[in-house]
Parts: C-alpha cells; structure tokens; sequence
C-alpha cells in the first residue's frame, strides 16, 4: 500500500484515548470461528477445488491435481492428444499497490495495443492486483471496463470514512460498501460466465487472501467458482475480490459463512498483501517438470510475466519524529521490502524450473504524485504511463534489480 494510505490511516487512529472514553458503541459481532486445526475441512460453497490452504499438505495434493486437469482441458480444448507437450504456457502474476494499480491496467492495454499480447493460462492476482486479475483472465473483449475501473474510479466509489472512534469500536477505519457495489458493476453475470468458459479451456484464475483466524495465506479457485453454476457463486468472488483488497484495520475485513462437517462458522478475510504481494505458482505445481527437465525431456516452454503495481527502488522521505509518521513509515518499508522480495522469489523459482521470467515495475522516470488516497488525477498519469512504455514494446527486465 501506497505511504499515504498508511499515514492517513495511522493519523485517524490517533484517535484513540478519545474513542476509549466514549460510551454506548458497540464492537461488530460474528459467528463462532473455526476451531484449531480445522481450517482444512472448511468450505464455503461445497465445492472440492473452491479454494487451496498450500500449508496444509491436503491443500498442496489438491491444486497439483488442480493444475493436472486444467492441462487435460486444455489439450481437449486444442484438440491434443493425451500427455501431448502443450505449446507455450504463459503466467501473469498481478500486485498489490493501491492506485498504483493503475500502472497494470494500461500496461496490459498497452500490450493489447502492441499487438502481442498472449493468452495466459494461468493470472493470479493480490489486492488491487485482484480487482485486475479478471480482466486480464478474460482477455483483450474486457479492455475498456478495465480501464474504466482505474481511469473513473473515485474516493467515493472506494470507501467511505468512518469517525475516529471507529479504530475501537468498528472493525475497520472505513467501510468499503462503495468499493463492493464497484465491483459488482462490472463483475455481473456476463463476465462470470465469461470467467467460467477461460476455465473450461484449461486456464485458471487464482486470487490470494488471508484467513486471519487460521493465520494462513488461502488461493481461491475463480474459475471453479464460476463454472459451479452454484447461486452464490456470483456474490461468493465478489466478496474474495474485496477480501483481497481488505486492508487491515483500515479496511472490514470480509466475512465467509463455513461449514465444517455440516456445522456453521465464520471465516475472516483480509488482504492477500498479509502474506504475499505477489504469487505466481506453489513448487508442488511444477515437480512433474522439475523431474523431466532432470531426465533431459521436453517440457512445454513456459513465460513468466510479474506486473509489481509499484516501484522497485528506494522512495525517501522526510520522516516527523511522531509515533504515528515513524510507524506509518516502518509498515511502508514492509511492505516494499515484501514485494522486493516476492519478485526476487519468483525470479528464483522461474530458474529453478527453467520458465522465461519477465518483470515489469514503475520506472524512476514516472515521478506523478498525488494527494489524496484514490486521486483521479494520479491514476490516470500512471495509467496513461504504462499504457505508453507497453504500446511501443515494452521492455521487460529479465531478472530483479539484486543488489
């Protein structure tokens, strides 16, 4: 998240010894959570592959089998022959980084635009990357609505403030209805159908949140969702693309009614960023490539393409001696340095499994600022800037910036 957010926020909860003081307010109450150790057992729609808990090993037998069926559609879907090599297999890992989505969504216009943009089998998305996620997912047909979500987005259509009292008595500093009603203007029911027959040609679509009962990282199974055709599949990645988007504390979490062996809970969801701000593929995923590459067969030739909604080098700034700017500055510097690190992970495991790695970032030449959380303005420079760099070719960096 953008350092702005977070002093913002860290400036509200200021706030505190007052909202301590102040009677008659009530903390939001929910169902009994999941008990220890059974996270596992949980489900939301009833579906065997709605979602992957990779800490678990049930969770990492379950989307390797995952992975092995979409490729037995996607062969269908070619006209292949069973255990045929598959041509080119091309991955989109999509960041968090608040308004600075901005920056993927004209990328990947841009590359539309370029002319050679591929289909890709595989998009995962975290936060804002998830709100992009579908979109790219579905293709070139869902350009124009991607940009309108980050060209004519506005404050309002996001959030809105909640009083001060609200970092103790509430369950964030804001409510995001405005921000789920965004989403369902354009997540309806065309573009769920749309979602579900990507999966049915062997793509999948996988969006990262965090259970913070369980404490673990949750990839939800998009695709699966939509292809169920179960009624509340539509309301159900509604909601996983605002748990992935929920920043903690500043935003509700998103609450999942469970069943475990027929019995009720209630799971809480926040922002994927929690654990990761951008994933690509779990190791288990790639052991059957890993063991030909090491008996010198032939695999599928696969790409890599990582779009950090952010910047990959050092953004000074001028810190006030307060609690509030030094721990508004010390989270920033976590969360940059967490997605440092995730590029350089996945830079990594591409080598590892011998996959073409490709990242893009917002170059030290975009020097657009803004003033306001969500500013129109700003997003639409950042937009108009990897639009730009995307249309002539853009250059994509073939390892992160190590130091």
């Amino acid at each position: 998240m953008p350092l702005a957010h977070r002093r913002g926020l860290l400036r509200a909860a200021a706030g505190l010894p007052l909202a301590a003081a102040l009677p008659g307010c009530a903390i939001p109450p929910r169902e009994p959570a999941v008990p220890r150790g059974q996270s596992g057992r949980a489900t939301v729609l009833g579906l065997p592959n709605e979602r992957f808990r990779l800490v678990l090993p049930e969770g990492q037998a379950a989307i390797e089998r995952e992975f092995i069926e979409a490729q037995a559609r996607q062969r269908r879907h070619l006209g292949l022959a069973p255990n045929t090599i598959l041509p080119t297999l091309d991955m989109l890992a999509v960041s968090g980084g608040g308004e600075n989505g901005a920056f993927g969504a004209g990328l990947l216009n841009g590359w539309t635009a370029h002319g050679n943009r591929p289909v890709f089998d595989l998009v995962t998305g975290v936060s804002t990357g998830a709100l992009t996620a579908p979109f790219a997912y579905i293709g070139p047909s869902h350009d124009e609505p991607l940009k309108r979500v980050y060209t004519e987005i506005s404050p309002e259509r996001v959030l809105i403030r909640r009083w001060v009292t609200a970092a103790i008595f509430d369950d964030g500093l804001a409510d995001t209805s405005p921000l789920f009603n965004t989403i369902a203007e354009y997540l309806d029911e065309a573009m769920l159908a749309a979602i579900a027959r990507a999966y049915d040609e062997g793509r999948l679509l996988l969006i990262a949140s965090a259970d913070l009962d369980a404490q673990t990282p949750v990839i939800w199974n998009i695709g699966a969702i939509a292809k169920s055709g179960h009624p509340r599949a539509l309301d159900t990645i509604r909601r996983i693309l605002l748990a992935s988007a929920a920043i903690p504390g500043a935003f509700p979490p998103v609450m999942f009614d469970v069943t475990v062996d027929g019995r009720p809970h209630q799971e809480m969801h926040v922002d994927g960023g929690t654990f990761v701000q951008a994933f690509l593929y779990p190791a288990v995923v790639t052991r059957a490539r890993r063991e030909r590459l090491a008996r010198h067969q032939r695999v599928a030739p696969a790409r890599a393409w990582i779009i950090r909604n952010g910047r990959l080098d050092a953004e000074w700034a001028a810190v006030d001696r307060r609690a509030i700017s030094i721990a508004g500055r010390a989270v920033a510097t976590m969360t940059a340095a967490s997605g440092y690190n995730d590029v350089v992970r996945m830079y990594f495991a591409t080598q590892r499994d011998e996959v073409d790695y490709n990242l893009a970032f917002i170059g030290t030449d975009f020097t657009g600022e803004y003033t306001e959380v969500f500013e129109q303005r700003y997003m639409r420079e950042l937009y108009d800037y990897g639009y730009a760099r995307a249309r002539r070719g853009f250059d994509w960096s073939k390892a992160p910036p190590i130091a």
